[in-house]
């Protein structure tokens, strides 16, 4: 019991950050385009920094040696879990726009910015080694996810240079930087290493801060009542999970990487289906309504699953 108390109150600290920037804008606190500026901020100030710090402290030889196992396992879980979330969402709904929506939720969960404040808070010890299991997820989605499912019926077809840019992100060069610093040894001076550990900080309670923020904007009424978003809600929250731990009885699997795999498929449905395709102008009431139910239901299942294991 204590271990799903002590989950759950990490979760409710976490959204209780949602719920501040949710009535931010619904007081008129924060513009219009808050979640434009911190997407910006979390995506090119906070998460880099968080990462940088992360590799510059634990990018060394000794524990390099554990990668293979945790990409390997992340490589075979999106391969396994990309097919099923097409067929989910065809059975789900006919619109091949929301199709799109529901199977890159399914596919990628909140691992990003949701991810990381989990696992940075429970499992501090174990953050670097979820940024290396996180890596073939963002492959999988710069290469098939945002181009394919988000801006493929936007009339912009990416080309193969396009697709190698993508990967020339603050987040991925923030990552080369520390590893270098890190595997080279190299000693900053103390107040850059204070800047980089304060800034990484701030990434959490932002990108939670820009959920409520990003949610604030949909009909709850509408959001509620809609049956589809509490079946791809439950299929991503509890059964995901559930097939993961059930398979993993059968293998031996190293704990961090369990831990690793867990986390990533326990989180709520992710944010990209409402930034990407609201930047190119199309509606994302559907993809917002999965966010505010997805991330209301994981206060829950989340301590619940970590209680189960």
């Amino acid at each position: 019991m204590s271990v799903f108390t002590t989950t759950l109150n990490q979760i409710a600290f976490l959204f209780g950050f949602i719920v501040i920037g949710y009535i931010l804008v619904k007081l008129k606190v924060l513009p219009e385009n808050s979640a434009t500026v911190l997407s910006k901020l979390e995506n090119t100030v906070f998460i880099p920094a968080l990462v940088m710090g992360t590799f510059i402290e634990n990018f060394t030889i000794e524990r390099i040696g554990a990668a293979w196992s945790l990409l390997s396992v992340s490589f075979i879980i999106a391969c396994i879990a990309i097919p099923f979330s097409i067929l989910v969402s065809k059975l789900v709904i006919k619109d091949k726009y929301i199709q799109n929506i529901y199977t890159y939720g399914l596919s990628f969960s909140n691992f990003g910015f949701m991810g990381n404040a989990v696992v940075s808070s429970l499992f501090p010890d174990m953050f670097f080694e979820y940024l290396i299991f996180t890596l073939p997820l963002w492959i999988f989605i710069y290469l098939w996810g945002v181009p394919r499912l988000l801006i493929a019926d936007s009339g912009k077809k990416q080309t193969f240079k396009e697709l190698l840019k993508s990967f020339v992100n603050p987040m991925f060069v923030a990552m080369l930087i520390g590893m270098v610093i890190g595997l080279l040894n190299i000693q900053l001076p103390k107040w850059s290493i204070s800047l980089i550990k304060v800034s990484g900080d701030c990434m959490s309670p932002i990108a939670m801060i820009l959920t409520g923020v990003v949610v604030s904007s949909i009909s709850m009424k509408e959001t509620f009542s809609n049956v589809r978003i509490y079946i791809v809600s439950i299929i991503r929250l509890i059964i995901m999970p559930t097939v993961f731990i059930l398979a993993a009885s059968f293998f031996i699997i190293p704990e961090t990487t369990y831990i690793c795999a867990l986390c990533s498929l326990a989180m709520p449905l992710g944010l990209n289906t409402i930034v990407i395709p609201s930047g190119l102008g199309k509606d994302t009431t559907e993809a917002a309504g999965m966010a505010v139910i997805s991330h209301l239901l994981s206060c829950i299942t989340i301590p619940l699953i970590f209680s189960i294991i």
